[in-house]
């Protein structure tokens, strides 16, 4: 190949990485690379759906000799020998600990962000992180998930698949090299997309995806639209292997008395008060054991240990509980508390005894999600309220498995600060958007009933406090200020270092350690700007060998490509070089011919600049 055939390509490569999002080349970008993550998320979610029935079978099946019934959809990837013979209850005593115990081990010693349930990491590494997730941590959060689910573990797997999601987003954006903004949409859109295809909900999973980042009801637009890509790919692969069915099968119960809203209004402070319980005793548990002199990895295994103590008299409170939750579904008006003592004795232990063996599954550090345990928590809970009413009120006729729905929804929406994204999800999950009127009228009263307390704590309040915006709403207010005005009120002393490209490494390194500058221009003999070495460029040199310091020269290093601005440049164009950059300091050149560098402008320049602005303004 030619060298500029080659070069071409490597413009086109460059245009291909930085173009616009939604412009030309960006927008082709964008299409292609969020289809991309939704085929890597949605082979994600089935081979996670195989490896659940395979340990699930195993585990609980062949050893224990129980049966584990699921939604009346719910995948089955093999064709497994069905479970017969005599139940072994004893040994759902060790089972959860003996599963707890192997998924405890391997995730401290492959990957510990796999820990828990998952989706707190990934919010926290698209918030803090650049939306960087460690490879890694797909494979171990899928294989842990499997075993403490299927050894009896009281888990879910939204926070897995979140997880895995966002790692192959993440992933892809690494190896093309994009931007940071670009490699946190990829992240979110991985979110989303596995979330979409595991739970059949390919529009509530792109919502959720940009919803789950903040306890407000607050959206990230931005990856709205590789969400709904990437989401809507991954649910069209995962369900042509699975099927398109919902996961839960309904009966079509339509809404049409109003005058039952008041008994919803009733509902809905249930509900609230039921998910700060579930709330509260998660993190209650998960605290004393981050405080306990118990080994990390043993940890697990002490929950699990609990789990199967529970278990072996209330089998219901281990695995996924869909079972339960299928059959709760389907109830009508005669399932009152006078005819079926036996069901509302069942649903009140699924929502007392499943929210403490979540406790101890999950919140003791197993891998494992807290999504499916709050429906069956949820619906378990509006079934209780339901049958109450249906007792209390025979005339009305009232279907006992609506409030189950309803519960499902308004305790998870409320819970996780997710109302939107779980009202449509719960419709795509059940195929029933019949009971929509109270599901968004109990969900969004639970959510004001229930502000302050959310199942993730690593969402932010809403967009004005998450780091990645910042930028943004500095620049709104600075519109009018170029990189002339920050120049013009820096001290004249201020530090600024440049080096020629045939510096040696050694008095380079000696002028790093003495410096706080974060780039340094790198000019040839006539003063003119060559390239930029940044302080992360040179991690390697800092730490190379004495004799190899002295011997190599700065123009010996391959460095990276880094933006620069000019002294006309609008503010708003320098916080958006920087944060595509993922830097903290910019080089200003000359805008004539040859460019010097004439000086550096960083986001504490800036962050004056704006304070300056607001005190004028107030």
């Amino acid at each position: 190949m030619s060298f500029s055939i080659r070069k071409r390509f490597a413009a086109f490569g460059r245009l291909l990485r930085t173009a616009p999002d939604a412009e030309g080349v960006g927008a082709v970008r964008t299409l292609l690379l969020s289809v991309l993550v939704g085929l890597f998320a949605g082979g994600g979610a089935i081979l996670l759906t195989s490896m659940l029935q395979v340990t699930t079978w195993l585990f609980l099946g062949k050893i224990a000799g129980v049966a584990m019934e699921g939604a009346a959809h719910e995948p089955e990837p093999f064709n497994l020998p069905a479970i017969l013979g005599p139940v072994r209850p004893w040994l759902l005593l060790f089972l959860p600990a003996a599963g707890a115990l192997l998924s405890g081990w391997f995730v401290n010693r492959f990957a510990p962000e796999a820990a828990g349930h998952g989706t707190d990491a990934a919010i926290e590494s698209y918030h803090f992180r650049g939306g960087r997730v460690r490879p890694i941590a797909v494979p171990v959060k899928a294989i842990a998930t499997s075993i403490v689910i299927g050894s009896g573990g009281s888990a879910g797997c939204e926070g897995p698949i979140t997880q895995i999601g966002a790692g192959f987003g993440s992933m892809i954006a690494n190896a093309l090299g994009l931007s940071v903004a670009s490699r946190r949409k990829l992240m979110a859109a991985g979110m989303g997309a596995g979330v979409g295809a595991l739970f059949h909900a390919p529009l509530a999973g792109a919502i959720f995806a940009a919803e789950l980042l903040y306890r407000d009801l607050d959206l990230e637009y931005e990856v709205l639209v590789p969400s709904i890509i990437a989401s809507v790919t991954s649910y069209s692969l995962y369900s042509s292997v699975f099927g398109f069915s919902p996961l839960f099968e309904t009966p079509q119960a339509i809404f049409h008395h109003p005058e039952r809203l008041i008994l919803y209004i009733a509902l809905a402070f249930v509900l609230a008060l039921g998910a700060r319980f579930y709330t509260w005793c998660f993190y209650s548990m998960h605290e004393r054991f981050s405080r306990s002199a118990i080994p990390v990895w043993l940890r697990p295994a002490v929950g699990g240990l609990v789990t199967g103590l529970i278990g072996v008299f209330f089998v219901q409170a281990l695995g996924s509980g869909y079972g339960t939750l299928q059959e709760a579904l389907t109830f009508d008006y005669t399932y009152t508390v006078t005819r079926h003592p036996e069901w509302f004795w069942v649903l009140l232990g699924v929502f007392f005894l499943k929210t403490l063996t979540t406790a101890f599954s999950v919140g003791s550090g197993g891998s494992g999600g807290i999504f499916g345990p709050a429906l069956v928590i949820g619906g378990s809970l509006g079934g209780c309220v339901g049958m109450l009413f249906a007792t209390l009120l025979p005339g009305w006729f009232l279907p006992v498995g609506s409030f189950v729905l309803v519960g499902m929804v308004a305790f998870f929406g409320c819970a996780a600060k997710t109302p939107i994204s779980t009202i449509i999800m719960i419709g795509e999950m059940t195929g029933n958007y019949n009971l929509l009127v109270p599901s968004m009228f109990v969900c969004i009263i639970a959510y004001l009933l229930s502000r302050k307390v959310s199942l993730y704590r690593s969402q932010l309040p809403n967009r004005f406090e998450a780091p990645v915006h910042r930028g943004s709403l500095i620049s709104g207010t600075l519109g009018a200020f170029t990189v002339r005005d920050i120049l013009n009120v820096q001290p004249k002393d201020r530090e600024f270092l440049s080096v020629e490209s045939t510096t040696p490494l050694s008095t380079l390194i000696d002028r790093l350690t003495a410096s706080t500058q974060e780039v340094f221009p790198v000019i040839a003999r006539d003063g003119s700007l060559t390239a930029i070495a940044a302080r992360s460029d040179l991690s390697a040199a800092l730490s190379a060998d004495p004799v190899f310091r002295q011997t190599m020269l700065l123009d010996d290093l391959t460095l990276r490509e880094h933006p620069v601005v000019f002294e006309s440049e609008p503010l708003r164009s320098v916080l958006a070089k920087m944060d595509m950059d993922d830097a903290e300091a910019i080089v200003v050149a000359s805008s004539t011919q040859p460019r010097k560098p004439i000086g550096i402008v960083t986001h504490n320049d800036i962050a004056q600049a704006y304070q300056q602005e607001m005190s004028a303004n107030r």
